[in-house]
């Protein structure tokens, strides 16, 4: 990724049948590649491209003459293009074949195939996007609902570098101002309540990465465990919450052999349901191997849905498996409502007190609707997405955040303490720098290596 100066090219559109498929070139070479493999329809010499206008032609091999495809293609000048570098797009017939016979000829006439997220990479150091701005774009192609794709578009846009340019360049003043400080005497120099500044960062900073735990669900998903005894009715509320009979249901304990994962969208939120083999005691070997992977799904879960059978008393199962889930978020559903036992619910009320307790009924649909409010408001804890939320949704950015959150307490400790600024100064250099790193103005070639190549070719 580091020769930015040459033209590449890529397929941008996913290989296999469609209604077209996109081979993209960038670079200074872009419009002479294009030239040499276009043909306007009708033949004849052709006035030059005009930037951002369609042709309408055909893609001929220049050296054997044979015609690849009837295409529409463009010409788009720097810098007003996705990387802002002369940019060409061939619209082809979607196939594979038809975008793979027309790369293949824009390589042989002096592109180099693209690199995973080279095209954005160059977006990036060409200053058209932020580092921020440029990951969130693989953010809105796998964004799996509405909401996340909000929160991505958000980011695109460019919301959450605004508030943290803010706040670097805050602490930038502050760094400049106590450097200043040591060169002059205190009557040259304006006074500055340094410690209230430094606690009003700090809170700003807070207050981003308290949205983080909302923004990784909505981005990433939240993953819910739903465990329980045998024929509980785990697998019928799968179906139940996915709308379709997606697991195995039979009267038979024990129908359920393995972990079955589907995704679901609940008022925006990406929710994978894992539904799991029924926890208990078996010899048989299959089972166990089951059982295990359960165990191994409860471990992974940001939120478990213990399933209990409201026909039958609570049995000591039920209770060992309350206390295997310890300390993680938990809703305990009552299934199975249409056959109430009052005893049962009573008692589940009473022995699990601590508990949110729900009723449903995956047969009739009971009580669905308020399980999937709660399943909701459990993984988001309480967040929700307001019409201009700006949340941190990409793990790096809440690591770098703590850091920058780290490095100004420090600040802070170093002030109330009397140390000297050039102590303090530190702090808030490597907390401006921790910032930096979201945006990308304080980055180093190898991050930036590892953050494109989980892009596809042609991104």
């Amino acid at each position: 990724m580091r020769f930015l100066g040459d033209t590449i090219a890529a397929i941008s559109t996913a290989l296999g049948e469609s209604g077209i498929g996109i081979v993209r070139l960038s670079g200074p070479d872009s419009l002479a590649i294009l030239r040499r493999l276009f043909l306007p329809k009708g033949g004849g010499k052709y006035p030059p491209f005009s930037s951002h206008r369609l042709r309408y032609g055909l893609i001929v091999d220049p050296v054997s003459g044979q015609t690849v495809d009837e295409v529409l293609a463009v010409y788009m000048r720097a810098p007003h293009t996705y990387t802002r570098e002369d940019v060409a797009e061939i619209d082809c017939h979607g196939g594979p074949l038809p975008t793979q016979r027309v790369l293949a000829l824009a390589l042989a006439s002096g592109a180099r195939l693209a690199q995973p997220g080279e095209f954005t990479l160059r977006a990036f150091v060409n200053g058209r996007l932020d580092l921020a701005q440029a990951e969130s774009v693989m953010d809105v192609v796998r964004a799996q609902t509405e909401a996340s794709l909000r929160v991505a578009v958000g980011q695109l846009q460019g919301n959450l570098s605004q508030r943290v340019r803010s706040l670097r360049q805050d602490i930038l003043s502050l760094l400049a101002y106590l450097t200043a400080s040591v060169e002059f005497s205190e009557d040259e120099m304006p006074e500055l309540a340094v410690q209230p500044r430094l606690l009003a960062l700090i809170e700003k900073v807070k207050d981003l990465l308290e949205t983080a735990e909302a923004g990784l669900i909505y981005r990433q998903g939240a993953r819910v465990a739903i465990v329980g005894r045998p024929n509980v009715g785990k697998s019928s509320l799968l179906n139940a919450l996915l709308r379709q009979d997606r697991a195995i249901v039979t009267p038979v304990p024990g129908t359920t052999r393995d972990t079955l994962e589907e995704t679901a969208n609940l008022k925006g939120v990406p929710v994978v349901f894992v539904d799991t083999a029924g926890i208990t005691p078996t010899d048989d070997p299959v089972e166990r191997l089951g059982v295990e992977r359960s165990r191994q799904a409860l471990g992974r879960a940001d939120l478990v849905l213990l399933v209990l059978d409201a026909s039958q008393p609570l049995q000591p199962l039920d209770l060992a498996l309350r206390e295997d889930i310890g300390n993680r978020p938990l809703l305990v559903v009552l299934n199975k409502s249409d056959l109430l036992s009052p005893t049962t619910q009573a008692e589940a009320r009473d022995r699990l007190a601590a508990d949110p307790v729900m009723l449903t009924s995956a047969l009739t649909g009971a009580g669905l609707a308020e399980l999937e409010e709660a399943i909701v408001a459990k993984v988001l804890g309480g967040a929700g997405l307001g019409a201009s939320a700006v949340l941190v949704s990409n793990p790096r950015h809440q690591g770098a955040l703590a850091r920058a959150l780290e490095h100004l307490e420090d600040a802070l400790d170093a002030y109330r303490a009397g140390l000297p600024v050039d102590l303090l100064s530190i702090d808030l250099a490597a907390a401006a720098d921790a910032l930096g790193e979201v945006t990308g103005e304080t980055v180093n070639e190898d991050l930036l290596d590892t953050i494109f190549s989980q892009f596809c070719v042609g991104k």
